[in-house]
């Protein structure tokens, strides 16, 4: 199961569409919207054409994030890292449970145990907790590092495509709706004005990655694996018994 890792899409769509996309228009800019981002020996000549036939006044839309990890390739190298990640997965799973089952235990018990076996249970419960935290981030730490080359890696070939589709369609700009308004700047947007679909047509078609099988659906963002609480349940405070008076 790939729901227990948090999907990073939104941090990369963040800081990489800005950079990995911003650098790719200016870059196709200045050059044939047709040829790759590379710089080429008469670049600025190339510039100033293109820059003239920049005249487009539409407005449209594109999700970064569902055209990347929509596309075939996206789709199958992401089912490929969560692959990879599933005995990690099952392992945080496993000290998960372990952690459950000793706060059970302790929330069972603690009427019954002396102050002694009580704290020493709590204090397993906190040490494994911690172990668990900590495990729990390195994974989702380098899933997310693995997860954000496979999205730059398509990024950087699929902005040109955005380019050269948005030049030959009339856009004058286009904006990613990857994340809601207010982190977006797109409040709404109709249906007809997004270029998702196909970019991501054209872009199954340029690198040839076949379709996954038939039920395979495309990577949505995941949610993060599931914690314990932080702290075991407080022990119930114990009413010391009644001693007889004093002679």
């Amino acid at each position: 199961m790939i729901s227990k890792f948090k999907l990073m899409t939104s941090k990369f769509a963040r800081v990489t569409v800005a950079v990995v996309f911003g650098l790719s228009l200016f870059a196709l800019a200045q050059t044939n919207p047709a040829a790759p981002a590379a710089a080429t020996p008469n670049a600025p000549s190339a510039a100033a054409a293109a820059a003239a036939k920049a005249t487009g006044t539409k407005v449209g839309t594109i999700n970064i994030e569902q055209a990347i990890f929509g596309s075939n390739e996206g789709r199958r190298d992401f089912e490929a890292l969560a692959k990879k990640f599933e005995p990690k997965q099952n392992e945080l799973k496993g000290l998960a449970d372990e952690i459950d089952s000793l706060k059970k235990q302790l929330n069972a018990q603690q009427d019954k145990l002396n102050d002694e076996s009580r704290d020493k249970l709590v204090k397993q419960i906190e040490v494994r907790q911690k172990s668990f935290d900590r495990a729990t981030q390195d994974a989702q730490e380098d899933f997310q590092s693995q997860q954000g080359e496979i999205g730059n890696k398509i990024l950087t070939k699929m902005a040109p495509l955005i380019v050269k589709y948005s030049s030959e369609n009339g856009y004058g700009i286009i904006l990613d709706t990857s994340q809601q308004w207010p982190r977006s700047p797109v409040i709404w947007n109709g249906g007809a004005v997004d270029i998702t679909q196909p970019i991501v047509e054209t872009y199954n078609a340029q690198s040839g990655v076949p379709a996954p099988a038939a039920g395979s659906t495309a990577a949505k963002p995941v949610k993060p694996a599931t914690s314990p609480a932080n702290k075991p349940a407080a022990p119930a405070t114990k009413t010391p018994a009644s001693t007889p008076p004093k002679q």
